[in-house]
């Protein structure tokens, strides 16, 4: 497992291309026949990845979370981002085609990936209790139709586990895709203070990258990121971009609360 510790964004501005992509960018979550983890001190979060191919991966404990099992003290989405896979967590298994969700509760004990071409996204934060395992097909949770064509960014955004859906102590995920034509996410830019926020882009063509913005309003920085690589945004951190062609990004969150509309907008005008 891999630590990254907590920054200030007083770093920022002295931050180097590599450096800024080696505190925020994840870049090498998916490798074949592994399960790999990245654990950020913002809100404590650990991103994953899964890769099954011919064998089964179990969901390992390393030693940094100090827990005799992954999920002793944490709750976790997967999102399957590849081909059709399984996942059998508490001694059920759960069919995901590309595009599903899984929500695993604190206190399960055995969670294993299979399924040669499926690759599964982790995002788990620290659960003071333990909610039901929930699969989400593609086609379900509440999606919102976002964006306008003529400001290219024409977006469909499905919300699953959050407040009004699938339940979680902390966590909030869902799945945003762009349409044809559109090539900006979450512009107008926002920050939330009481959140950290992660995203996953998938669907990107493999000569084609994405522009992410990061940083305070004022004083911001990018990241070019390609297909299956995560950016971690800290809560003071905005989380904006703009892509070669239309791709997809899985968004999660957890912190203070799970108040979706919980953001301080930053209009383009003032961005720096």
């Amino acid at each position: 497992m891999e630590q990254r510790y907590a920054t200030h964004p007083a770093q920022v501005p002295g931050m180097s291309t590599d450096e800024l992509r080696a505190q925020y960018l994840v870049e090498d979550l998916f490798v074949p026949g592994e399960v790999r983890t990245v654990y950020t001190h913002h809100d404590r979060i650990v991103l994953g990845g899964a890769v099954p191919g011919a064998d089964p991966l179990p969901l390992p404990a390393d030693d940094a979370l100090r827990a005799e099992y992954f999920l002793e003290n944490r709750e976790v989405g997967i999102v399957n981002v590849g081909s059709t896979g399984t996942v059998t967590a508490g001694g059920e298994t759960y069919e995901l085609p590309e595009g599903a969700c899984l929500y695993v509760g604190r206190g399960t004990r055995d969670v294993v990936f299979a399924g040669e071409g499926a690759a599964f996204y982790l995002f788990s934060a620290p659960a003071h209790t333990t909610y039901p395992t929930v699969l989400t097909l593609p086609g379900e949770g509440n999606v919102l139709e976002l964006g306008d064509q003529l400001t290219s960014n024409r977006r469909s955004l499905t919300q699953i586990i959050h407040a009004k859906g699938v339940q979680s102590c902390q966590v909030v995920m869902g799945i945003t895709r762009l349409h044809p034509g559109s090539m900006w996410n979450t512009m107008p830019a926002h920050t939330h203070d009481r959140r950290t926020e992660c995203y996953l882009y998938f669907g990107v063509p493999q000569d084609a990258r994405v522009v992410h913005l990061c940083g305070e309003p004022t004083e911001t920085r990018h990241l070019v990121v390609a297909d299956r690589q995560a950016v971690i945004s800290p809560s003071w951190s905005v989380h904006s971009g703009v892509g070669t062609s239309s791709y997809s990004f899985v968004w999660a969150m957890a912190g203070e609360n799970q108040e979706f509309t919980d953001m301080d907008a930053v209009a383009p005008s003032a961005l720096r």
